[in-house]
């Protein structure tokens, strides 16, 4: 069993600054795990406190069936691949990846044997006898990647591994290590800011901001179903709009009232929302959810169009409502006839808006998960 639990798990630096706020977390045996946040966020100081390479400050981390808080890296059953690949210049791409076997004294026939058969995985058999000098930034990352599962960890551990590459690399790699993942089906824990491997990649992603867990489910539910305002403006490209509005009743109907606009709510999301009558909230919307509409539809709000984006088979459109900007995404055909400067009425798809409470950012609008 390669479980890892984090229990009460804090980081505290001896000047006083708290890193790491007693988060909790379970990693199922073979899941690969994607930790995602912004930068100083704490996601690589958790997989580094994982790793043994940071002591914790309290809690427990297990792997398996056992506490290692007090083991040290190397009895961890651990592999890490780290942003800068790490790989001995002097060293052949073979010996490069044999090289903690060698450490241990392991036989030279299973050595040859575990390197080629990891070489073979990632298709790297005609690099073995290059220096990392001779090989591209894609190449470097894969004998790093090989020189952990020549170890046969009971979990693999990935701080940031592709952000030293290009975009076209980065997204050939990502399917590479996912290809990885369901071959060996192994634990996996990968950190990264980019949101969108964390959403291609993981199994399930745990969101993280200023050393907390803001949400931890399936890259889907996370996107549909944001526990807050954060994880809803952090995952998603474009990013979730944000308005400020009241909830208001009229007629026994809930409305979600937006400068002079007044838009009704559906049943499932008015619910939660009769002890808000009156109070300010954040109105969260997806550009996908926003179309273009005209002045008779119940749920339309009048914008100027800013700058139309054209991305080949679809746009984004920034428009403003007074001082709000928001951004929609339409098809190609939706948008080229459209002006910079003019005005539009787009209609918003009340079934897929969200409402945070003003104040803590909780999505106050889920009441249960379609």
């Amino acid at each position: 069993m390669s479980k890892v639990v984090l229990k009460d798990v804090e980081k505290v630096y001896p000047n006083g600054f708290k890193a790491v706020h007693g988060i909790n977390l379970e990693v199922e045996d073979g899941e690969f795990m994607v930790l995602v946040g912004p930068s100083g966020c704490a996601k690589s100081t958790t997989l580094r406190m994982i790793a043994g390479l940071e002591e914790i400050s309290g809690g427990t981390i297990s792997i398996g069936d056992k506490a290692v808080n007090d083991i040290p890296p190397k009895d961890r059953e651990i592999a890490m691949v780290f942003q800068n690949y790490a790989l001995y210049p002097h060293m052949t791409v073979y010996e490069n990846m044999g090289f903690s076997l060698k450490m241990k004294k392991t036989p030279k026939n299973i050595t040859d044997e575990k390197v080629r058969e990891a070489a073979k995985i990632l298709d790297i058999e005609d690099l073995l006898d290059r220096k990392p000098k001779e090989l591209s930034g894609g190449q470097r990352q894969r004998v790093a990647v090989g020189r952990a599962i020549v170890r046969a960890p009971k979990v693999f551990l990935f701080d940031e591994p592709l952000s030293n590459l290009d975009a076209k690399l980065r997204v050939h790699m990502r399917v590479q290590l996912s290809q990885l993942h369901q071959r060996l089906k192994s634990t996996m824990i990968y950190v990264t800011h980019d949101q969108v491997e964390a959403m291609t990649m993981g199994d399930r992603i745990c969101v993280m901001n200023l050393g907390k867990i803001m949400q931890v489910d399936t890259p889907l539910n996370v996107y549909q179903y944001p526990a807050n305002k954060f994880v809803a403006g952090f995952i998603g490209s474009p990013p979730m709009n944000f308005m400020e509005g009241e909830v208001i009743e009229i007629n026994n109907d809930i409305k979600i009232k937006i400068k002079e606009v007044k838009l009704k709510l559906p049943l499932d999301k008015s619910r939660n929302l009769k002890n808000y009558v009156g109070k300010k909230i954040w109105f969260g919307i997806r550009p996908e959810d926003i179309n273009i509409g005209n002045s008779n539809e119940e749920n339309s709000i009048k914008g100027k169009i800013e700058v139309i984006e054209f991305m080949g088979n679809e746009a984004f459109i920034y428009s403003k409502i007074g001082n709000d900007q928001f951004i929609s995404r339409t098809d190609f055909l939706g948008a080229k006839d459209l002006k910079n400067g003019s005005e539009c009425f787009f209609s918003i798809n009340m079934d897929k808006c969200h409402i945070f409470d003003y104040d803590s950012g909780k999505n106050i609008s889920l009441w249960l998960k379609n």
